[in-house]
């Protein structure tokens, strides 16, 4: 039955990624390990999903609206913040919301995004626990502008 999971789990994430605006990896803690797949999809000028795919401990799903997404200063450095849920299939299931708060640089000249962000979560099923000590460090490639 894990087999399965993780296969449905890698086309979803697979499909997803594949529009996606920027990609990348997430190092850090992350639902079910400390390597995460990393995908920004654009929702409009200040909103955007912010989602990850992790594997280790069983396989991590994390999907953040980030409702705020501002420049800072410019175009390269920005700051965003928002919330949304995760889960993570494994050996006890987790089930919660997470919330993030971060910046990033965009470089002007190759189309690479550095990203920092700082993730608390709260979990609501197998066991309710808050955990505020979810740190991250993003590297993602830009596609187009």
């Amino acid at each position: 039955m894990k087999k399965i999971l993780l296969i449905v789990a890698v086309v979803v994430a697979s499909y997803s990624y594949g529009n996606a605006q920027e990609i990348g990896v997430r190092f850090g803690n992350v639902s079910a390990g400390n390597v995460a797949i990393d995908g920004i999809f654009g929702l409009g000028q200040f909103s955007r999903i912010h989602a990850d795919v992790s594997f280790g401990h069983g396989v991590g799903v994390d999907a953040i609206w980030d409702f705020l997404y501002r420049p800072l200063g410019g175009e390269a450095f920005n700051w965003y913040a928002g919330v949304g849920p995760y889960i993570e299939i494994a050996d006890p299931f987790w089930f919660g919301v997470v919330g993030e708060v971060g910046l990033e640089y965009r470089f002007s000249t190759v189309p690479i995004a550095l990203g920092f962000d700082w993730r608390p979560a709260l979990s609501i099923v197998e066991v309710t626990d808050f955990n505020a000590n979810s740190f991250g460090f993003n590297v993602r490639y830009v596609f187009g502008k």
